[in-house]
């Protein structure tokens, strides 16, 4: 129920009129006890803001072994929407090289992906990406200039250092940022293989954007387990004129809920989309091994910073600080829609954005999974349509 401020004051008034008219009787009895109420139940629901909530809409599986100009269309570990093209990045370090597609909704359907093409980043002209390891594993367009930026987890095992960069649409290298020292591999252990820069997301001030771990620096927490700990991932926003990391804030990973089957049992963050000005999706991804298909357990979180929320850039080691966190709230668990999904299957998803606008005027959210090229065995392309409702 949506009120103006007239509104509100309308109802004040004639709470009021009618509250003192009573009293002035002394008659007040069960029934107009009840109309007080009434009206006092009408008055909240008016000043109660209600919660962004989504909704599960459909979910489309590309097929496997599909392929444009000699591509297998696999890997799709991050998606973002410009222009009305979707684009999706391919987590393969040795082609690294992203995708674009349009997507038709209608109905509140999925009834087609059509792969356009594949770039490949290839650039002769700079030693950029000879010098570093393009493990790619989000993007987001420069609506503007169509520039395509990328992050990159680089390999810490072979002491090569993440990434933040820009090409144009054609995979010409254009420009990286400055990352904190915190992020570069020497020779005191700080960073995990495979959990640094994992998500990103264009800001909706269109002056930087944000870039977002998968998992806790070694001097900053632990790995999420059966237990509570203090899992914070660092979210750092750059500016896209300085080119450097001016802010960044801390966010609690979920601990592990699902009896262990296995020996890999892991929680981190996948995906990140600012929605509004410090309010964003957060994607966490549960994996645990011994469960065949079914090892997968997907949440998303509203998660928002306030002025209690600590800057943490300068901050070395978090294990060595006091610190606040983001808030945050679940707002979708893929347990609750595993019986719409393909043989109940929730992947591995690691890709989120904006859509184009439903039928009724709601904006659309786009998740796609990481299907590992296969692998690790038989998992799906699987592209689902959410909606936002307020």
């Amino acid at each position: 129920m949506r009120c103006s401020i007239y509104s509100r004051i309308t109802k004040i008034i004639i709470f009021g009129k009618f509250l003192k008219h009573e009293i002035d009787k002394k008659k007040i009895v069960t029934k107009n006890i009840s109309y007080i109420l009434l009206i006092a139940l009408v008055f909240y629901s008016c000043t109660k803001k209600k919660e962004i909530a989504l909704v599960f809409l459909d979910e489309y599986i590309v097929k496997d072994s599909l392929a444009i100009e000699n591509s297998f269309i696999g890997g799709l570990s991050g998606i973002d929407y410009s222009n009305g093209f979707f684009y999706f990045v391919v987590d393969d370090s040795e082609k690294p090289r992203f995708l674009r597609a349009e997507i038709d909704i209608k109905q509140d359907k999925i009834n087609s992906v059509n792969f356009k093409n594949v770039v490949y980043l290839n650039d002769t002209t700079t030693s950029f990406y000879n010098e570093n390891i393009l493990d790619l594993e989000s993007i987001f367009i420069d609506k503007e200039t169509e520039e395509v930026n990328f992050v990159s987890e680089g390999s810490i095992l072979k002491g090569k250092k993440p990434s933040v960069f820009t090409t144009d649409s054609l995979g010409n290298f254009l420009r990286s940022y400055v990352l904190p020292n915190y992020f570069i591999p020497n020779t005191i252990p700080k960073l995990k293989h495979n959990g640094i820069f994992e998500g990103s997301s264009k800001g909706v001030n269109g002056k930087g954007f944000w870039v977002a771990m998968e998992s806790p620096l070694i001097v900053d927490g632990d790995e999420p387990s059966f237990k509570k700990t203090s899992s914070p991932i660092r979210i750092t926003y750059f500016d896209k004129k300085s080119k450097k990391a001016i802010k960044q804030f801390a966010y609690q990973l979920e601990h592990i809920t699902k009896p262990s089957q296995g020996k890999i049992n892991l929680n981190g963050l996948t995906s990140i989309l600012e929605y509004k000005e410090n309010h964003f999706f957060i994607i966490e991804r549960t994996y645990q091994s011994g469960y065949g298909n079914y090892g997968n357990a997907i949440k998303i979180f509203d998660a928002y910073i306030d002025e209690t929320t600590t800057n943490i850039l300068e901050v070395e080691s978090l294990k060595e600080t006091d610190f606040t966190s983001l808030r945050k709230r679940l707002i979708f668990d893929f347990e609750e829609v595993r019986d719409q999904l393909t043989k109940g299957i929730v992947d591995n998803i690691e890709g989120v954005t904006f859509g184009p606008k439903l039928a009724n005027g709601n904006q659309s959210l786009i998740l796609v999974s990481d299907d590992n090229f296969q692998l690790y065995g038989k998992q799906l392309n699987q592209i689902i349509l959410l909606e936002i409702e307020k």
